[in-house]
């Protein structure tokens, strides 16, 4: 794959330090979804015939059904995705596959489907965030009496509703919801056609493939669009947010349930027991969920 000025083959340990499709073989579906959206464009600029379109189209959903089933093989010294289905899909197709990088850098592909996937996991985890507010609005209607001590330095300080607590957790997890629609707002925007910083002589629709995809703007600048990872940091801070709402909601339900607060008790199937003490059970699900979270914080 190494073309233009490169005489020699790349060395191995050149090829190992550089291989990235050990991590990024998970965009597959996007990258995928990227490129039959490109070829549609490159097909209605007239850059690629209907019936190439249509073979590219069907190389890369055989090519996907290919990896969902497990047999397709990646190659580390193809580097990376990308490079990965694009030779997939040369094999399958000839030359019509090599048409398909037509007006497209890898700086704008990638770009693309770190977008995509971005976008689909804030739809996951936000679509998980919002039954567990539901949850905590149920209990907080259902203890509406229930009046406990609140807290400070584990200290009783004041009496508090239990409903006042939950609908705390609430009010937490509610900003994380918002955060992850702002989040998505600025992930929502097409780099393709960008190419590797300065667009492409060969004018697509950009506004169309934004269409195709999902995307509700285009990008306005090439060299930002190319370079811009701002989103991937943004969805990482709000993931740390929430992994800190749920350690601080595991922390109090943990001391609750130990004997001397006796606030409450976990379910026989989110506890553990001990392979020592017959008389002990163990919130260990609220713990792995507290002991996790340093993970958002340091990766």
């Amino acid at each position: 794959m190494r073309k233009g000025r490169l005489d020699q083959p790349a060395a191995e340990l050149a090829q190992r330090y550089s291989e990235s499709v050990s991590l990024d073989c998970r965009l597959y579906r996007h990258d995928i979804a990227g490129s039959i959206a490109h070829a549609a464009a490159l097909a209605r600029a007239g850059v690629i015939t209907t019936d190439e379109r249509q073979q590219i189209e069907n190389g890369l959903r055989a090519i996907e059904k290919e990896i969902e089933s497990g047999k397709f093989e990646w190659n580390a010294s193809l580097e990376d995705v990308h490079m990965n289905i694009e030779a997939a899909l040369t094999k399958r197709t000839g030359a019509v596959g090599g048409k398909l990088h037509s007006a497209r850098s890898r700086n704008d592909q990638i770009a693309l489907d770190l977008r995509l996937y971005v976008k689909a996991e804030i739809a996951e985890v936000a679509g998980r965030l919002r039954p567990l507010q539901i949850v905590l609005l149920d209990l907080a209607v259902r203890y509406v009496d229930v009046v406990m001590p609140g807290y400070t330095h584990l200290q009783r300080a004041q009496p508090i509703a239990f409903s006042h607590y939950l609908l705390g957790q609430m009010e937490a997890f509610g900003r994380d919801a918002n955060r992850l629609r702002d989040c998505f707002t600025r992930t929502d925007v097409l780099p393709l056609g960008s190419g590797a910083l300065a667009g492409s002589t060969i004018v697509l629709d950009r506004e169309r493939i934004a269409s195709d995809l999902g995307f509700s703007s285009v990008s306005q600048n090439s060299v930002d669009a190319v370079g811009d990872r701002d989103f991937v940091c943004e969805f990482l801070f709000c993931l740390a947010v929430i992994g800190l709402h749920l350690s601080r909601l595991s922390e109090d339900l943990i001391i609750w349930s130990t004997t001397e607060f006796g606030f409450l008790e976990f379910s026989d199937s989110f506890s553990t027991h001990s392979s020592l003490m017959p008389q002990k059970k163990n919130p260990d699900m609220a713990e792995l969920t507290r002991g996790k979270t340093g993970r958002l914080y340091g990766n």
